[in-house]
């Protein structure tokens, strides 16, 4: 006889770990039935058992204790009649909602200002658009076709059917010149800059130099490992001059569409910065975060192309797909690939398998193209809807760095000794959140910065977006206003 199928409905025993202390004499009557109730209780107050969770059936938890269903069936039943559980037909018992201790404030910020409906932060794409179908469909074949040892432990550089992919994505897209042999995958730019500046501090250079203003994670991250240096930013780019007698021996950059002033590297100072790392011998780390996105430019090639010994081409998908997929690369001089394995391999041995798998299907399929091509449809017209925008409701205010990228500058008609704080309250007034440029610049007073903002259009949804437009622009017309009153 066939055995039984088991019943759908019914999930299989749940494994529960309680420490069980008998109090009273050895053997007295309700002595274990008591240990149960006080274990449980515990485990409730000090929020192991979540509100909500469910219990193992009865006959379940008696096996893992070693006791008979019946003692567990009454200590359940106790903590159901003095509400610290509760039990429904089909559902289980659990633990009562309104058990548990009470949250405490963990002292951490919060990602996003609460209670802010318009999330206009730089940096981010627009999650909603995440190619879902596309993405589930390359994750299936994945599973299904990966050969037995791609679940296993694998070279900590990455699949080779995704370095493979990139290196001819990379070369066509970007101009990036790379050997698969020659990719690092990583689980985004942020471990890429952290396993970098390892290997920088390991090698021996001295300090790392960084855009200014620039990511405040990104410095902290190098900071960690190494000193930094900063370097002034104007129309043209980094100013390279400023190397020249420092102590850095490697540079962070971000050449194509700089952070957060949205300029590119003029032609004559990427010669320079490319002539400073082969005097010097110094390494220049190219953060290519929104490659794919141009509007009214040429697309510019990647520094890499033209000195891939030197410069080491970082890149991830964060803005391409979304910051849940934990994929990035690095592309990698002869000379760093050695010691970048080994910090690759001691930080976490290696990135997810399937998703690069999956990643891989997306490149060879097209469908990542698509994607992004589709993407960069939808940012460019809601670029254009803020430059209508702000030409129409805020004549006196100028929107830069808009040629590329998923964020723009929007120098604003206020005096420059107005207090940020008061800015800020005209948004938060809107419900909007934008950042101030203030917050990308490192070791200056913002009362010396002119007000400005930097305003990323392609966080909200494109549902949302047109409101968020329109708080944002709303709440600034009043401090525009009042200013030309001044």
């Amino acid at each position: 006889m066939p055995p039984a199928t088991p019943r759908r409905d019914r999930p299989p025993g749940l494994d529960l770990l309680i420490e069980l202390v008998e109090t009273g004499p050895p053997g007295a009557r309700g002595t274990r039935r008591r240990a149960v109730e006080e274990a449980l209780r515990t485990a409730i107050r000090q929020g192991r058992l979540a509100p909500g969770v469910r219990l193992p059936a009865t006959r379940h938890l008696a096996e893992q204790l070693g006791l008979s269903r019946g003692t567990v069936s009454q200590a359940y039943e106790q903590l159901i009649a003095e509400g610290w559980l509760t039990a429904r037909t089909k559902a289980g018992t659990r633990v009562a909602e309104d058990a548990g201790p009470q949250p405490r404030p963990s002292g951490i910020a919060p990602t996003a200002a609460p209670g802010l409906r318009h999330d206009l932060s730089p940096g981010r794409p627009d999650v909603s658009a995440f190619p879902r179908v596309a993405w589930s469909r390359a994750l299936r074949r994945a599973i299904h076709e990966a050969p037995a040892e791609a679940f296993g432990y694998g070279d900590p550089r990455g699949r080779i059917e995704l370095r493979t992919a990139l290196a001819g994505y990379l070369g066509r897209v970007r101009g990036v010149r790379v050997a698969p042999e020659h990719l690092v995958i990583c689980s985004g730019f942020a471990q890429a800059l952290g396993l970098l500046a390892a290997v920088f501090a390991e090698t021996g250079v001295p300090a790392l130099a960084m855009e200014n203003p620039g990511m405040p994670e990104h410095r902290a991250a190098a900071a960690a490992r190494l000193p930094v240096l900063d370097l002034a930013v104007d129309d043209q780019g980094l100013r390279v001059d400023a190397l020249a007698g420092s102590a850095a021996r490697a540079v962070l950059c971000t050449p194509a569409h700089q952070f957060p002033l949205g300029v590119s590297l003029s032609p004559a100072r990427r010669a320079a910065l490319l002539a400073w790392a082969e005097e010097c011998r110094g390494w220049i780390v190219e953060d290519d975060y929104d490659g794919e996105f141009r509007y009214d430019r040429r697309p510019v090639g990647a520094l890499q192309g033209r000195r891939p010994d030197r410069v080491v081409y970082a890149g991830s998908v964060s803005k391409s797909l979304g910051p849940a997929v934990r994929l990035g690369w690095i592309a990698c001089p002869p000379p760093l690939l050695e010691p970048l394995m080994a910090a690759k391999r001691l930080a976490d041995r290696q990135t997810p398998t399937l998703e690069q798998l999956a990643l891989a299907d997306l490149l060879d399929s097209g469908a990542f193209d698509h994607h992004v091509r589709t993407m960069r449809t939808s940012y460019r017209r809601r670029r254009d809807a803020l430059a209508g925008a702000v030409a129409e409701r805020l004549p006196h205010a100028r929107l830069t760095g808009i040629a590329a990228g998923l964020h723009a500058i929007l120098q604003l008609p206020l005096p420059a000794d107005l207090d940020e704080r008061e800015i800020a309250a005209a948004l938060r007034r809107g419900s909007v959140l934008a950042r101030p440029l203030s917050e990308y610049l490192h070791g200056q007073d913002p009362a010396e910065t002119p007000p400005a903002l930097v305003v990323g259009y392609a966080t909200p949804a494109a549902h949302a977006y047109p409101a968020a437009l329109d708080a944002l622009v709303g709440a600034l017309q009043g401090l525009c206003g009042r200013s030309r009153r001044l």
